[in-house]
């Protein structure tokens, strides 16, 4: 189980969930760039992530549908805003694709990478457009779920090779 580290804030509309990953921090950033790999954890059981599409560059896209036990479907779109090679990966919904506005901005998520300890020091960090989609983002449960992601996420990452 990733362990919990307390990380603050940088800003009053921020959300920040902290982690020590046991794996390497390349694997955890290839688990955050793949395709693939980011179907088999970035949604929280039950739940599932289908149909990535990862272009992992700034500008481009980052596409996914989260497909929930009962059939309900929630597409995710958006487009990379910085892209640092196993340090830093930063995307937001508030471009559909390229760099098209999308109907309603979000949220913009910031991942960093860091060595720690023979792991990864893991710290995810959603800044809000408002109070109102902070307090909406607590209130879908994005401690818990961002938290049981980042358990599978490192379930996964301890799988993978360097």
């Amino acid at each position: 189980m990733a362990r919990p580290i307390d990380v603050a804030p940088n800003s009053p509309r921020e959300l920040v969930m902290a982690r020590i990953i046991e794996a390497p921090r390349t694997v955890v950033y290839r688990c955050w760039t793949d395709p693939e790999l980011l179907m088999q954890w970035f949604a929280p059981k039950p739940w599932q992530v289908t149909d990535a599409k990862l272009d992992v560059r700034p500008g481009g896209l980052n596409s996914f549908m989260m497909v929930g036990p009962d059939g309900q479907a929630f597409p995710n779109a958006g487009v990379y805003l910085d892209v640092v090679p196993n340090e830093r990966v930063v995307i937001t919904d508030a471009f559909s694709s390229a760099w098209v506005p999308s109907d309603k901005p979000f949220m913009v998520a910031e991942m960093t990478f860091e060595d720690h300890s023979g792991g990864t020091l893991y710290v995810a960090r959603a800044r809000h457009w408002s109070d109102e989609d902070l307090k909406a983002h607590e209130e879908m449960g994005f401690h818990t779920g961002w938290g049981q992601c980042a358990d599978q996420l490192e379930a996964l990452a301890r799988t993978i090779g360097a």
